[in-house]
């Protein structure tokens, strides 16, 4: 990371903590925290090799040659469209995997080689999505404006790739898997692709997602039929921001992995049990930058 880039996330980091004592946290869940089988994590492979396949740019993501997380895990998949720079626009693509029927859609995270991700990542407004992308969304709704800024750039060919899955190769499914900024945009496609396909089932699966959106986006995802689920590891910093004091407020499912290595189903919205980020890690000091990226089921993040 250059110095530039964590000076940035530094100031961001201790503003989202400088007012953590007048924060207002929401009642723990009272449901009980749940360990994952063996089998549930094993489940989440695939999609983590998706996830870190979006690091690469479309030229390697079309032709579906990044080598163990693409043709390796995946050999049957069938990308449709692909693009972004990894500057202006993060890398993304969209295709089909004829083995479970789904769509897949996926985002490039934050990459700290490039400063202008970094400047969007901390751009920590609020402010309403857009009403045409996210048509008849309630008023009360806001994100933040960074995601929600980049999220447009792409939101329209991402929603004519899907449709073209799902009409050539009749997916079942759409499913986003991402890491860091492109869990944040996946969480904001997730919520658009469900109001442009109503009759399609869209899964989320995030890993080392920032908070996107208010109260409100939070309470709006947790009652749509839009399925949720976002990993933490260890002592990352990047899923306690914006802090809560700003407004924002992460949806519910959330699964921590703690430093045993065992992973932790938390119910709720920001649950502060020790067992879950809130708890784990309370302030930007306990966090630990270097498990940002991983791994997660032997997987690093951040590189094609």
């Amino acid at each position: 990371m250059s110095l530039p880039s964590l000076l940035a996330v530094f100031v961001v980091l201790l503003l989202s903590n400088a007012a953590r004592a007048v924060a207002t946290p929401r009642t723990v869940e009272a449901r009980p925290i749940t360990t994952l089988s063996d089998a549930q994590i094993a489940a989440f492979l695939p999609y983590t090799h998706y996830a870190a396949a979006a690091y690469c740019p479309p030229s390697i993501t079309l032709a579906w040659s990044c080598g163990a997380n693409c043709a390796g895990a995946h050999p049957r998949f069938i990308p449709i469209a692909a693009g972004g720079d990894g500057d202006a626009t993060q890398f993304w693509f969209v295709g089909f995997d004829p083995a479970v029927q789904e769509v897949i859609v996926s985002h490039q995270g934050t990459n700290f080689s490039e400063f202008l991700p970094v400047l969007e990542d901390v751009s920590i407004l609020l402010e309403p999505l857009n009403a045409i992308l996210f048509p008849g969304i309630p008023s009360a709704i806001s994100v933040h404006s960074g995601f929600s800024s980049h999220q447009s750039k792409t939101a329209l060919d991402i929603l004519q790739a899907v449709q073209t899955g799902v009409s050539k190769f009749g997916a079942k499914k759409v499913t986003i898997p991402a890491h860091s900024l492109g869990a944040s945009l996946g969480l904001l496609d997730a919520v658009f692709l469900h109001l442009h396909l109503p009759n399609v089932p869209v899964r989320f699966i995030g890993y080392a997602l920032p908070r996107v959106g208010n109260q409100a986006f939070a309470d709006f995802v947790d009652g749509s039929s839009v399925s949720v689920t976002h990993i933490n590891n260890m002592e990352d910093l990047v899923p306690i921001l914006p802090g809560r004091f700003l407004g924002y407020h992460h949806p519910s499912g959330e699964i921590h992995i703690q430093d045993s290595g065992s992973w932790a189903a938390c119910p709720g919205q920001d649950n502060t049990s020790t067992q879950c980020i809130v708890g784990d890690v309370p302030t930007i000091f306990q966090g630990n930058p270097a498990n940002h990226n991983g791994p997660y089921q032997g997987i690093e993040m951040g590189e094609c």
